[in-house]
């Protein structure tokens, strides 16, 4: 019997989700003012960043099987900060302190796994966060 290749995995999901919200901090920083699509922005880096930490533990479950607990726990301390910053930006943007939204943008813009990626002019990724903000209030995010 041949392995079953999941091609969903936990670790695929979370690089499309750290291209999105590279791309998503980038143009909430552009922004002059605080407008809709500043509030998109931000609740879509906050949902996503969630996202990411939910994908941590079934990444490290399979090191975890394997006795590797070292590796699992490097992996979940590099990772720890999504959690944290999402926490602080979703406390931010419910009070609508638009000056800790900039800062907290500028902390996630300033980690390693967000700052390295390169993303082209001519990407393909469109613009995710339109609307996250209505889907957020509408608890359907």
């Amino acid at each position: 019997m041949s392995r079953v290749i999941n091609p969903d995995s936990a670790g695929k999901h979370r690089n499309k989700l750290v291209r999105m919200i590279a791309l998503a901090v980038r143009t909430l920083l552009r922004q002059p003012e605080p407008n809709d699509e500043t509030r998109d922005l931000a609740i879509f880096i906050v949902l996503s960043l969630d996202a990411i930490a939910d994908t941590i533990d079934p990444s490290v479950a399979a090191w975890e099987k394997r006795d590797y607990w070292v590796k699992a726990d490097r992996f979940r301390l590099e990772w720890n900060w999504t959690r944290n910053l999402a926490h602080e930006m979703r406390t931010a943007l419910l009070v609508e302190d638009w000056g800790t939204v900039a800062m907290t943008a500028v902390k996630i813009a300033q980690q390693p796994q967000i700052g390295s990626v390169t993303i082209s002019p001519n990407h393909r990724m469109g613009t995710p966060w339109e609307g996250a903000w209505y889907r957020f209030k509408e608890g359907v995010a």
